[in-house]
């Protein structure tokens, strides 16, 4: 007890019991609370990286310009600038540019120096190629679920085919896009390969942005039938008719060529 009391009396004066000291030339001082257990004098620091933010500013942009794009309002051929792109949507320039930043990764708009961003102006064939990439990827793997997904797991996705019936019914291609993508991602997702999904999804993204005089889903006829194809395609993974899930898929990707 002795021992113990004759080294807290030796502690510096005005420091709390348990407070870590350290000795300089001005004698004992407390180590500020924010740097006890740091070591940043031997730490590596981090690259820099994109400010996170706690709402996702540039997230809820990148969605509205994608809006935009299905629905045409963004015409292909035309520049757009980030401050008026903003002033619509009532945020700085700053989300919008890097919003458009990731839409020319994706290949909707290029970069126009000083100007803006133009919205690409795409071909009927390349809108074809994505069209035959997306079914060289994606027509095996559904013929493949077909043979091995249980007949149960397939109704987990008549709630997203119904979505695409309601979004094609109402004529928004907007929603109708959105709907349609997720559908195809479920069923992808079963066959348990994570990567084939992004790849796939993002082709079909792609896929979507419209052509200057309206791309093959550019009439609400056009989007239900589409939407009913997805019913069909469900009816026959259900009864395990392999046969026409195989003249339905394919005959799927066959109408986005059109």
């Amino acid at each position: 007890m002795e021992q113990a009391r004759t080294r807290a009396d030796s502690a510096a004066p005005g420091l709390p019991a348990g407070v870590p000291e350290q000795r300089g030339t001005a004698g004992w001082h407390q180590v500020p609370e924010q740097t006890r257990g740091e070591h940043t004098h031997s730490e590596t620091p981090l690259p820099p990286r994109p400010r996170v933010e706690r709402t996702s500013v540039r997230g809820q942009v990148l969605d509205a310009l994608r809006t935009a794009l299905v629905d045409g309002e963004l015409v292909p051929g035309e520049v757009y600038s980030a401050p008026a792109l903003g002033d619509g949507l009532g945020v700085s320039a700053t989300p919008v540019r890097e919003a458009m930043q990731q839409l020319a990764r994706e290949g909707a708009v290029e970069v126009v120096p000083n100007r803006g961003f133009r919205v690409t102006e795409r071909s009927a064939r390349e809108l074809a190629e994505l069209a035959e990439v997306r079914a060289l990827i994606e027509v095996p793997v559904v013929l493949r679920l077909a043979r091995t997904v249980p007949v149960a797991r397939w109704a987990e996705l008549r709630p997203l085919a119904d979505a695409t019936a309601v979004a094609a019914a109402g004529g928004d291609r907007a929603h109708y896009a959105e709907t349609d993508r997720a559908f195809h991602r479920a069923m992808l997702a079963l066959g348990g390969n994570e990567q084939l999904v992004q790849v796939a999804d993002d082709l079909h993204r792609r896929s979507q942005w419209p052509l200057p005089g309206g791309g093959p889903l550019s009439r609400r006829a056009d989007l239900v039938a589409d939407a009913a194809e997805h019913m069909a395609l469900l009816a026959a993974l259900e009864a395990q008719d392999l046969a026409v899930v195989q003249a339905l898929v394919r005959e799927h990707f066959a109408g986005a060529v059109d």
